[in-house]
């Protein structure tokens, strides 16, 4: 009786035990925040996203995801409903993105907006506001893959017919008749070089001659300016001809200034004292051709003027 006493108190402690452990647990896992629902309607698949599944706004967690079904309002539509904290700063200008966490394959729900002021949207039990779901990252794709598949598969079959057999023929045609061009280019190369060669010797003799005949000229050149400058030397040596024309210069320039400064003032006297006499010499004769007696009897009287006796008499013969 003690071996079942025993056994049943402990399995009491037992049964306690994991009723406070479960109480505790719940007790430490409650949810004491106040949260709003709130509802996201949309065509896109929902892949990897579950209830329960988190909700983030920018990055924190606001709230979780409390059931997903289909929108009673729009045929085809899936109807995702959100319990968010009261607190978050949702406007109407907040959407939803799905996101995955890591390469789980499990999604959660992104909240963000356009980063402007908006109207805050406000919560309502009975008719929850709806969230808009864009599109993300994997719909893009899954819409740009059709796009890029039909892309690749139109390049591959371009490149098939370009790689076709009869363009490989004509490839292999192409680079036959590229090599013959080549070997014909190195011949016509080979013979255009002897062909210059065998003009070009006969041109480069007579260059030779031609240089050697300048090479003369040069050398001709040379000499004559050495004469030259000899010649020029002597000119410009201490009393050679320049200094000799100088020197006679400088005493034509002495001579014309001594000229200037004596002899012409006498000979301007000279032709005055001449002009002088001449002037005298014409009133001489030009007495003696209106009284010619005068050279024998002289110049006689005066004649009277005016108001002298005979004056009168005279005017009136």
């Amino acid at each position: 009786m003690e071996n079942k006493a025993h056994a049943m108190a402990a399995g009491l402690f037992v049964t306690a035990l994991t009723v406070l452990v479960l109480v505790l647990a719940a007790w430490l896992t409650r949810d004491t925040a106040v949260r709003d629902t709130y509802e996201i309607s949309t065509r896109e698949t929902v892949t990897g996203l579950q209830e329960q599944a988190p909700v983030r706004f920018r990055g924190v967690d606001v709230g979780k995801v409390s059931k997903i079904g289909f929108d009673p309002k729009v045929v085809g539509n899936v109807l995702v409903k959100l319990e968010v904290d009261r607190d978050t700063p949702l406007t109407r200008d907040t959407f939803a993105v799905l996101s995955f966490q890591g390469v789980t394959g499990l999604a959660f729900v992104q909240l963000s907006d356009e980063g402007k002021p908006a109207p805050r949207l406000q919560p309502n039990d009975e008719v929850p506001p709806r969230i808009p779901l864009r599109p993300g990252i994997l719909s893009l794709l899954e819409e740009r893959g059709l796009v890029i598949l039909d892309r690749v598969q139109e390049v591959s079959e371009r490149v098939n017919r370009v790689l076709g057999d009869e363009n490989q023929k004509r490839v292999a045609t192409a680079l036959d008749n590229l090599g013959k061009a080549a070997d014909n280019a190195t011949q016509l190369t080979s013979n255009l070089q002897d062909t210059v060669t065998k003009r070009l010797d006969p041109a480069l003799a007579e260059a030779t001659v031609t240089m050697r005949s300048v090479q003369k000229a040069v050398g001709e050149v040379g000499n004559t300016a050495t004469q030259f400058g000899q010649t020029a030397q002597r000119l410009n040596a201490s009393g050679g001809p320049l200094d000799r024309l100088t020197e006679g210069t400088d005493a034509l320039a002495g001579a014309a200034e001594s000229f200037s400064s004596t002899t012409l003032p006498r000979l301007n006297r000279v032709a005055e004292e001449t002009t002088r006499t001449v002037r005298s010499l014409n009133r001489a004769v030009n007495d003696l051709t209106e009284n010619p007696q005068a050279l024998l009897y002289g110049d006689g009287p005066p004649k009277p003027g005016p108001g002298e006796p005979g004056f009168g008499s005279r005017s009136a013969r």
